[in-house]
């Protein structure tokens, strides 16, 4: 094998593990700051490729980015936004390609977007399709392309279909105040993912004083007026940190994660209850969460829609547990940073884990079929990188072809993962 090898433990995982703050909120209050009327501190940012790459978009349309101590950034908006004809960089970062361009649209020139050869793959049409109902002009349906700017109607209506991701409402939720006359947006499809992530979006603004109505479950309305200046702190992001729970669920041994908010609209908080339906005991205390796994994982029934992320660690979790796991409600993850649900039917192949692949999911039943030397592919995607290095706890001589690709919201994953294992 010439990938990355994985650590096997022969004893149950017991210790702590810090986790750095939430790509989710990072890259929402970076927006946001960037949209507000006077400068804000953000503290406990996460640093990720995810939240470089935004960063580097939000200086290219004109905000000013500074950073007076680590993990602390000092956000200047400026006047108006600028356009980036030499383009904007967004990777494989789903939060950079739908939420730079509702900025960009509010810009003085056109702006070119571009991404990794894999962003080619990842849904838009929904958002770009939204910002031309606000007047701009975009040449193409996907990665890579140019938005040129237009006159915004004075009474913004946008109708737009999120079934392929939560982000395109979200996107256009951060820009509302600041048209004309607000804006009034409808989902059209049969249902929006992630909705725990456009609550996150809607808090956020309201925490800035953005009036926001919610009509109907498919509906928002959004009221024209400034967007004031926030300083705040992130949270860990829960479901970063969920790998690390995992840790302690799979091995039978007890993980602990502190700065767990006592609530939160992060998706990643759901694990919890995964968790114990599968067996564990959850202890939540003042400001820190603790997973103990039990004697043999109990397979699952789980509708995931509302926080699709964590599949790739349930996948995990349900490899080796007792009886079957269903995974329902994920189908729009195939438009993720690969197609995941054919991404972890392929691996869990490799292990020998009996899989069916649905349309919205998988069925695993499960244990761990072939023995010897495996090589699981990253798919460069951070969270098959997680799938990974959980199961080759108890799966000896397991490696990882890229392990590189954690760098999308957590550079350090090896080195901190190391830390908590080798306890």
């Amino acid at each position: 094998m010439t990938g990355f090898r994985l650590k096997t433990v022969q004893a149950a995982v017991r210790g702590t593990a810090e986790v750095p703050g939430s790509k989710s909120e990072t890259n929402r209050a970076l927006v946001l700051s960037a949209l507000a009327e006077a400068p804000s501190t953000v503290s406990g940012v996460l640093d990720s490729r995810d939240c470089a790459l935004m960063m580097d978009a939000l200086r290219g349309l004109g905000v000013t980015i500074d950073t007076p101590s680590a993990g602390t950034l000092r956000i200047q908006p400026p006047a108006g936004f600028r356009g980036v004809p030499d383009g904007i960089d967004c990777g494989l970062a789903g939060t950079v390609m739908r939420f730079a361009p509702p900025l960009a649209a509010l810009a003085d020139a056109p702006t070119r977007f571009f991404g990794d050869a894999q962003a080619t793959k990842r849904p838009m049409l929904g958002l770009l399709d939204g910002l031309r109902q606000l007047g701009a002009k975009i040449d193409a349906n996907s990665l890579p392309f140019t938005l040129s700017p237009g006159p915004f109607d004075d009474d913004a209506e946008v109708a737009v279909d999120s079934s392929a991701s939560s982000q395109f409402i979200s996107g256009m939720l951060m820009i509302g105040a600041r048209l004309p006359s607000g804006l009034r947006l409808r989902h059209t499809g049969l249902s929006v993912p992630s909705r725990p992530h456009i609550a996150m979006t809607i808090d956020m603004l309201r925490a800035r004083g953005v009036h926001v109505d919610e009509p109907d479950s498919s509906s928002w309305r959004i009221h024209p007026g400034p967007i004031r200046a926030l300083d705040l702190r992130i949270e860990p992001d829960l479901t970063n940190a969920a790998a690390f729970l995992a840790a302690g669920a799979v091995t039978g041994g007890t993980v602990t994660v502190p700065g767990w908010p006592s609530s939160s609209l992060q998706p990643g908080a759901q694990f919890l209850n995964v968790a114990e339906r599968m067996g564990c005991v959850i202890v939540q205390h003042d400001d820190e969460v603790t997973v103990t796994g039990p004697s043999r994982l109990q397979g699952v029934d789980v509708d995931l829609h509302g926080a699709s992320e964590l599949t790739p660690v349930v996948t995990a979790l349900a490899s080796v547990a007792e009886g079957k796991t269903r995974i329902r409600g994920v189908a729009h993850i195939r438009g993720h940073e690969t197609d995941r649900l054919a991404a972890l039917t392929a691996e869990l192949e490799k292990l020998g884990v009996a899989v069916t692949e649905h349309h919205d999911g998988l069925e695993i039943t499960g244990g761990l079929g072939f023995q010897g030397p495996v090589e699981l592919t990253a798919h460069a995607d951070h969270r098959m990188a997680h799938f990974a290095a959980i199961v080759a706890l108890v799966r000896p001589e397991t490696s990882i072809d890229d392990i590189s690709c954690v760098s999308k919201t957590m550079p350090d994953f090896p080195q901190r993962w190391e830390q908590l294992v080798s306890l």
